[in-house]
């Protein structure tokens, strides 16, 4: 039986490529239909009716007719525009960055529900909670673990071996932790990792968001977890995450304008 020419799907606007004076490609992530695209049809004309419903990070219902070679976007109705990331620089960056995380890391027409479900409930967090590094640190791993590249942080990955809680390193090239005996041996770059950053990494891989989000950090155990876990994306993407260092220039201005 042949697909239904009309279709409707919750999905999330996680890219938007101009086409011509006024059309646009928009690129979605559904809960069941994994990444798509579809063209949307003078979408950014002034009395374009669905432009409102299709703005990045914006969770709508989309309705589409197929194409030959793309689909048509005929309809878009809000569930949940993260009001809250569109009003405010820093989080607008930080929804940014989700998106470009879940475009890079998933196929075209691959279901992954469960990333569905992770990416909404990170946009809402961000919108509610207060420790944002935190939501993006749990967002990454569990980005990770969903796409196939869940780091080992308990053993070594070369000798197999419990980690004692001393410094450790992590390897981006090994997929994980390198126990002190190990890690001078290693023919890749390691990064040391305080006993207290491996706590938070194993406390945020292996709990849910309410008791992982209990945890205290300082703003130098953030940007340590922040740089393991940027090391260890960059290095699987073979390429620097865009949206990733437009965060750390806006920090870094939000720093210098605070001080």
């Amino acid at each position: 039986m042949s697909d239904p020419r009309e279709y409707k799907t919750e999905a999330i606007v996680i890219r938007k490529t101009k086409l011509g004076e006024a059309d646009s490609i928009l690129t979605f992530f559904t809960p069941h239909l994994g990444k798509i695209q579809g063209f949307a049809r003078s979408l950014r004309k002034p009395k374009s009716k669905m432009a409102g419903h299709l703005e990045m990070l914006t969770h709508s219902t989309v309705a589409f007719s197929r194409g030959r070679n793309l689909d048509t976007i005929t309809g878009a109705q809000t569930v949940n525009a993260f009001v809250p990331l569109k009003n405010d620089l820093w989080l607008t960056s930080c929804g940014l960055y989700i998106a470009e995380l879940v475009n890079q890391f998933t196929a075209e027409h691959q279901e992954n529900y469960s990333l569905f479900q992770l990416t909404i409930e990170t946009l809402q967090r961000l919108c509610q909670e207060n420790n944002k590094e935190l939501t993006l640190r749990y967002f990454e791993l569990h980005l990770l673990d969903s796409a196939g590249y869940r780091p080992q942080l308990r053993e070594c990955v070369a000798c197999h071996k419990a980690l004692e809680p001393v410094v450790n390193a992590f390897s981006a090239a090994a997929g994980g932790m390198l126990c002190p005996a190990c890690s001078p041996l290693s023919q890749s770059f390691s990064y040391p990792l305080s006993v207290n950053a491996q706590k938070v990494l194993r406390l945020l891989q292996g709990e849910d968001y309410t008791n992982a989000s209990r945890v205290k950090i300082d703003e130098e155990l953030a940007r340590e977890l922040e740089s393991v876990l940027s090391g260890y994306l960059k290095h699987l993407l073979e390429r620097e995450v865009k949206s990733a260092a437009w965060l750390e220039t806006l920090r870094e201005q939000l720093h210098l304008k605070n001080i």
